[in-house]
């Protein structure tokens, strides 16, 4: 296939917040978009792919994916995501060698997360001992040895209260503090709504899973909403996990209502599928298939499909700093996604690939027409092989069978979400929630 100097012809054009009017030639460069110019004017000298009925996208963000080796990034990149953020891979070799692929999807990575000694993460095999952590000094040290090891931000496990992880007053200088000291946004894993609850007291400027406990409470919502908090809900995850776990007090219809909650509230939404490869864990979350699953599910709980599409490109792109790509526009990283028909009417449109492009280089693709099966219920399903180097996070994961039955017998408690560093503390619900002997936190710089 062709790579440099290619123009796509008489095409829609999607910029990663709109749809464009009219039809245009999008000529790629060597790694970057070199020229967007009306369908009506000669493309430049050099190989075409003819763009009629077709939309041209910014190449799609997955906000929440786990690694096992270098082949996932192609799979990756061959459903049209372009870029993955790491959520949870290790060792630091492993990372360093997904950073260094060549070819296929781009990469951010926290490298392992911070989880607290008694918390389901800790009995994962092999999770790094040093990880674990139980005072401010020894998340200080392992701050700085990540942000040494070139870690893009900063992962931290919060647990329900009573469920093992940071002890209640501990999570922000545990980890927060010392992570926005060095520079680094905070990601908390918070799949019950008290762990939320903590995340939002603690000043993390991400969250990622949506509940399946209960629905967040108004006055929580509003508070995610006033303290701009970015939530990557990975609800294909969360279908599965419910579906999965079989306990009834955890409800997939608790995540989806509480997106649609936060939506409406105008919080901040990152498309994020939680993919692994990882045995044990609730629901097998394929690599790049997942993310159209994704925007589906964003959709049926009520962003419309350019919202949806926004959440995959142009507002992660903005939310993690990477201001080199998520649009259409001359001089930005060509990481770019052909399909047939509109999406930006029909979201699921988005699945009919025609051609991928990374940094201006042509990958190979596989048109995905079928839904992933996360939870048994698809027999067209693409899954994902279990053949795992290192483990990942996704929602209040631990060891085969012995997580099942610890998430499955959970109580439920109701709660918020956090922040980002640099804002202020926002609703008086949010001390409600929390104990008393966990005063509310004041935003460090």
């Amino acid at each position: 296939m062709v790579t440099t100097g290619t123009t796509v012809t008489d095409v829609a054009v999607f910029n990663g917040t709109d749809l464009l009017d009219g039809r245009y030639n999008v000529s790629i460069g060597e790694s970057t978009i070199t020229a967007i110019s009306p369908a009506d004017t000669a493309p430049p000298p050099g190989p075409t792919v003819d763009g009629a009925g077709a939309t041209l996208l910014p190449g799609l963000l997955d906000a929440h994916v786990h690694f096992s080796g270098p082949d996932e990034l192609s799979t990756l990149a061959r459903f049209g995501v372009t870029t993955a953020l790491d959520m949870g891979t290790w060792p630091p070799t492993l990372v360093a060698t997904l950073r260094t692929a060549g070819q296929g999807t781009d990469i951010r990575s926290s490298g392992a997360p911070l989880a607290g000694v008694g918390g389901p993460h800790s009995r994962i095999p092999g999770f790094p001992a040093e990880n674990l952590v139980a005072t401010p000094e020894q998340a200080r040290r392992c701050v700085a040895q990540q942000a040494a090891e070139g870690v893009d931000y900063s992962k931290l496990v919060l647990e329900r209260p009573g469920a093992g992880g940071p002890p209640a007053w501990t999570p922000r200088p545990l980890r927060v503090e010392a992570a926005h000291a060095a520079g680094l946004r905070v990601v908390a894993h918070a799949s019950h709504t008290g762990a939320v609850a903590l995340g939002l007291q603690a000043g993390v400027d991400v969250l990622t899973h949506a509940p399946l406990d209960a629905v967040l409470h108004e006055d929580l919502v509003r508070a995610i909403t006033d303290t701009e908090l970015i939530v990557v809900p990975t609800l294909i995850m969360m279908r599965g996990s419910a579906h999965n776990l079989g306990n009834p007090a955890l409800s997939y219809d608790h995540a989806r209502n509480t997106v649609t909650a936060l939506h409406r509230a105008g919080a901040t939404i990152i498309a994020g599928t939680d993919a692994n490869n990882a045995p044990g864990v609730p629901a097998a979350v394929p690599h790049g298939s997942s993310l159209h699953d994704e925007l589906d599910l964003l959709v049926e709980a009520g962003l419309s499909p350019r919202q949806a599409l926004r959440s995959a490109t142009s507002v992660p792109a903005t939310a993690f700093a990477l201001h080199d790509r998520g649009r259409i526009r001359p001089g930005l990283r060509a990481d770019l996604l052909l399909v047939t028909g509109d999406p930006v009417s029909d979201v699921s449109a988005a699945r009919q690939i025609r051609s991928v492009w990374t940094a201006g280089r042509a990958v190979d693709v596989v048109a995905q027409n079928d839904r992933t099966d996360t939870d048994g219920a698809n027999s067209h399903s693409h899954r994902s092989r279990s053949d795992h180097v290192a483990h990942r996070c996704p929602a209040e994961e631990s060891t085969r069978g012995s997580w099942m039955q610890r998430i499955s017998t959970s109580k439920t408690s109701p709660g918020p979400a956090g922040a980002f560093s640099n804002r202020s503390t926002g609703s008086a619900a949010i001390r409600t929630i929390l104990p008393r002997s966990f005063p509310p936190a004041r935003r460090g710089p």
